[in-house]
């Protein structure tokens, strides 16, 4: 297996599955739309050939995160609240409004800037201590089975 391996992005495929005729161990799919891991050797034969550029070569291994200072994640928290706080507000406008293509797009917009304000706070990256630290703290809960199913798939990639 090379260094990296392929990714398809569902949303962006249009099933043209030139994919299937270069790809020299069979590891792409298109009866699942999936790329099996396991076959892919990370040539990159796939991803030249997709005409919908809807495959991309990612890293086995992922880099650990740039750390952030305690008062770079309080800002970026804040600035998370505030965007859950203005979705809460949306959602109810939308409730009187259900057609409003622009309150639908400014809610969507926010969570996907929640998503990166949590991401770049070194949270929703699973391999991450923090990540890692989360689900630990969960274990004594009712998902504990879960918990300890994740903790054993997602490799730690921080000391």
């Amino acid at each position: 297996m090379g260094k990296s391996h392929a990714y398809r992005d569902l949303k962006l495929c249009t099933k043209d599955c030139l994919c299937l005729f270069v790809c020299p161990t069979g590891a792409t799919n298109n009866e699942t739309g999936q790329i099996d891991f396991s076959k892919c050797i990370g040539c990159g034969a796939c991803m030249a050939a997709c005409p919908s550029k809807a495959i991309s070569m990612i890293p086995n291994i992922l880099p650990k995160q740039q750390e952030k200072d305690d008062h770079v994640i309080s800002i970026l928290f804040k600035i998370a609240n505030n965007k859950i706080k203005e979705n809460s507000i949306l959602q109810k406008m939308l409730e009187n409004d259900n057609n409003n293509k622009l309150i639908k797009a400014l809610i969507y917009s926010n969570q996907v800037i929640i998503e990166d304000l949590f991401r770049e706070a070194g949270y929703m990256i699973p391999q991450s201590k923090k990540s890692h630290e989360l689900l630990e703290s969960l274990k004594d809960s009712e998902v504990k089975n879960i918990v300890d199913k994740l903790l054993e798939k997602i490799p730690l990639n921080e000391n």
